[in-house]
């Protein structure tokens, strides 16, 4: 969005407060994208975090995965022992989204499921302070359309972090057309606080990232659909001739069959161009439960999580 368009349309929000002056981040959701953004703000913008998971275990398993992190991180001598004793004693973990009564600052990481999203979103909206902005890491959502959803949407932004998080540095912001310019410049701030270069999309369907990646990917999965080549050949070929660090099959595993599904759906619906339809593969791979990594089996085969960490 241009800068000037973007004044304009934000220009009739610019008189609610926001609160500046933060020092204590929740993040909704556990999970790998939301443990990330819990170990980066600690380490790097010297944060208290809240990380909220309604499961658990889930929750536990995160927080274990942050120790292991840390140690991981000491061992290499990117940090020092002080700095992730300091780090990993500022992330605490909570099953009650009550508890962002006390954030200054909220980032929704869940999963990416449009009805998901608005249930925190709403109870957000009634449960944090009224000068608190509400960020989504959405990968594909309308940042406006999440607005729309609180009493607050001068002050909902686009924070789409990118995977894994403590190691990649980009963080796409995208305001929403509601978004006043307080609001997007402590996005922005925050997000350089964190130690990340930052770029400003436009609220469209899939965003720069997505828009892009996801319909390289759903090409690739039509590749293999219709028999061009093997998937060996075919993530060969990227990754060696385009210097790709992993091939597009590769990385929907990593990323998740359902979510590159998801995507490509908001995408193809949101934009009306039939170069935006899904490969049928995709349908029939989530149908059968093959998600990629985290299911242990996508385009490749992987190690199956245990019967007891399945939930």
């Amino acid at each position: 969005m241009s800068s000037v368009l973007w004044k304009q349309c934000s220009r009739r929000f610019t008189n609610a407060a926001v609160r500046s002056n933060v020092s204590t981040i929740g993040v909704v959701g556990g999970g790998q994208m939301g443990m990330g953004i819990a170990i980066t703000s600690a380490l790097y913008a010297n944060k208290q975090v809240l990380v909220m998971d309604s499961n658990q275990a889930a929750l536990d398993k995160s927080m274990s995965f942050a120790q292991t992190w840390f140690d991981g991180q000491v061992k290499r001598s990117k940090v020092s022992d002080t700095e992730a004793t300091k780090a990993l004693g500022n992330i605490r973990g909570t099953t009650e989204l009550q508890q962002f009564v006390e954030a200054d600052y909220v980032i929704e990481a869940v999963t990416e499921n449009e009805a998901v999203k608005r249930s925190v979103f709403e109870a957000l909206d009634k449960i944090c302070a009224r000068d608190v902005i509400l960020a989504s890491n959405t990968s594909s959502i309308p940042i406006t359309r999440i607005a729309s959803w609180t009493t607050r949407a001068a002050q909902v932004c686009g924070m789409h972090f990118m995977n894994p998080v403590p190691v990649m540095k980009l963080v796409e912001i995208i305001p929403a057309i509601t978004t006043n310019e307080e609001t997007l410049n402590i996005v922005i701030e925050l997000a350089k606080q964190m130690g990340k270069e930052t770029s400003l999309s436009k609220d469209v369907p899939g965003f720069i990232a997505n828009r892009i990646l996801m319909p390289y990917i759903n090409e690739a999965v039509f590749c293999l659909n219709d028999g061009i080549a093997s998937k060996e050949d075919i993530d060969k070929t990227m990754k060696l001739g385009t210097n790709v660090p992993m091939g597009p099959l590769t990385l929907a595993d990593f990323i998740g069959i359902d979510t590159c599904l998801y995507i490509q759906e908001v995408l193809y619906k949101g934009l009306g161009d039939s170069k935006y339809r899904p490969c049928p593969l995709l349908y029939r791979m989530v149908e059968a439960g093959w998600l990629g990594k985290k299911t242990g089996k996508g385009f490749y085969d992987y190690d199956a999580p245990k019967k007891s960490e399945k939930k």
